[in-house]
């Protein structure tokens, strides 16, 4: 069974990237995990849009893309390490 982890929404304080899913679930991982989110404008951060089918996001104006999916095995990953 396949099936796509898409995202709805993009938000994000001095902490925590937040991204909250389709299906209801919100992933929160640390702003200090992604270097060039973390020097960014709040005007870059909020220009952002859902790129492959609702699974990526692209900042426009930092030339910057994150894949959901890596949230989630990052966040796994870095449990477990």
């Amino acid at each position: 069974m396949s099936f796509l982890i898409k995202g709805k929404s993009v938000h994000f304080d001095d902490r925590y990237l937040h991204v909250e899913l389709e299906d209801g679930r919100i992933i929160l991982t640390p702003m200090a995990w992604y270097k060039e989110l973390q020097t960014a404008t709040f005007k870059q951060l909020s220009h952002y849009q859902f790129i492959c089918q609702g699974t990526g996001i692209e900042w426009l104006d930092l030339d910057y893309h994150l894949s959901i999916e890596s949230m989630l095995l990052s966040q796994t990953l870095r449990k477990a390490a």
